[in-house]
């Protein structure tokens, strides 16, 4: 194997594994809250595990539109170890709170953490990547949030109560691999490695700092808000399926086993659509392979409304895993191949971070269909309609300005 490809191996295991933490971390409180309500650890109660899960969703928003003009200008790499490096500090610190509300301050400042690693961890795979294996590589790297999710349940049922084992798992994890990542990470940001040897020999003015506000100007702008209302309208269906898909189930007659099980099969379909999907994108074009699964999404999600035989059911519900959770990534991978490489970052850091509010929001809606015993049909039409304007918002797209980019080559760099 030559250097490149083993640097290339290195970026590849190392992003995918940056995602995983994400998704170990951002799921761990999910799967502790139960513990510390159910003992009343902390001082918590339903009010504040409420306020505790929201202001870790924002903590993860704000990260994840920081991260982009930041990394377009400092690099990828260096945006990855600092963004681990504040998760898993304050991940580690969580089970040292002593009431909801220094709880909540450190899953917030966590959370920025969180939000940075994955927009900074797709750019650099996206900039490692040829261009024709640019779906395939995005949707593969995001299978690793899913895998992070999976171990936690695991990790908790063995732990458990233990509770704040989770925590410090986690966070462990994290400090565990930075060296690793330290040491075999490249940056891949040609812009950012231009600067820096611009400010050593030249002067800084001779490669211009990227400005966030460029992707919101001609030629960009359409683009930009589409995929930012693309981001949000998927991440709604993804939250507001996985937060309240057995709920629903249940309301509509289902056993509670059967609904826990629809919920595993909505995952597993999540995985198997991540790899078909990255498949498909980069054979057939990610802009339309991204409008087929958000409009194969807006079917199978008004199907699910239907009282169903079980075995047609269980089909269809890993069915709409497949094309539900993939939709959204698709889109980061679009806005990588899209956008030249000193916007990239801005681009996808944005992008996720208003999709992020739609990760507070999915669940909020589903909440209140739930509450005002609406969410059995009427939950799977709005999430069906949210398909429907994602899909809009794909075509809105601008077709004339998709660009063929060529893929930076990895440097190594030790600092």
């Amino acid at each position: 194997m030559t250097a490149p490809d083993r640097t290339q191996t290195w970026v590849r295991a190392l992003c995918w594994a940056t995602v995983t933490l994400e998704g170990f971390d951002i799921v761990a409180l999910s799967a502790a809250l139960p513990t510390i309500l159910d003992g009343g650890h902390v001082g918590m109660d339903k009010a504040s595990a409420t306020f505790v899960t929201t202001i870790s969703l924002v903590g993860i928003m704000v990260g994840a539109i920081l991260v982009g003009p930041l990394s377009d200008r400092w690099g990828r790499r260096r945006c990855i170890l600092a963004s681990i490096a504040l998760f898993s500090v304050f991940t580690l610190a969580v089970p040292l709170a002593t009431n909801p509300e220094t709880f909540g301050a450190l899953r917030l400042v966590a959370g920025l953490g969180l939000g940075a690693c994955m927009p900074a961890a797709l750019t650099m795979m996206s900039e490692a990547t040829p261009e024709t294996q640019r779906a395939r590589a995005t949707t593969l790297t995001m299978t690793g949030y899913h895998v992070g999710a999976v171990l936690t349940a695991l990790v908790a049922l063995a732990v458990v109560p233990q509770w704040h084992l989770l925590f410090v798992i986690g966070g462990v994890a994290g400090l565990v691999i930075l060296p690793l990542m330290w040491l075999k990470l490249p940056e891949t940001n040609a812009v950012a490695l231009a600067r820096r040897g611009a400010t050593a020999g030249q002067g800084e003015s001779a490669v211009p700092a990227p400005r966030a506000s460029e992707i919101l100007r001609s030629p960009y702008r359409t683009a930009s808000l589409a995929t930012w209302a693309a981001c949000f309208m998927g991440l709604l269906l993804v939250y507001g399926l996985n937060s309240w898909l057995p709920t629903i189930m249940r309301e509509a007659g289902y056993e509670i086993a059967a609904s826990l099980t629809l919920l595993l099969l909505l995952n597993l379909g999540g995985i198997a659509g991540l790899v078909l999907a990255g498949i498909v994108g980069d054979a057939r074009g990610i802009r339309r392979s991204t409008l087929g699964w958000f409009a194969a999404a807006a079917v199978l999600l008004a199907v699910l409304s239907v009282h169903l035989p079980t075995l047609v059911l269980n089909g269809a519900v890993f069915l709409t895993g497949v094309f539900v959770f993939s939709a959204q990534v698709l889109v980061y991978a679009w806005i990588t191949r899209y956008y030249p490489p000193h916007l990239r970052g801005t681009a996808l850091g944005l992008a996720s971070g208003v999709g992020r509010l739609g990760s507070i929001v999915g669940p909020a809606i589903t909440g209140a269909l739930v509450t005002a015993d609406l969410a059995y049909p009427w939950g799977f039409y709005v999430f069906a309609f949210v398909a429907v304007l994602a899909a809009v918002a794909i075509v809105v797209i601008p077709q004339r300005f998709e660009r063929t980019t060529t893929p930076v080559p990895t440097q190594e760099v030790s600092a």
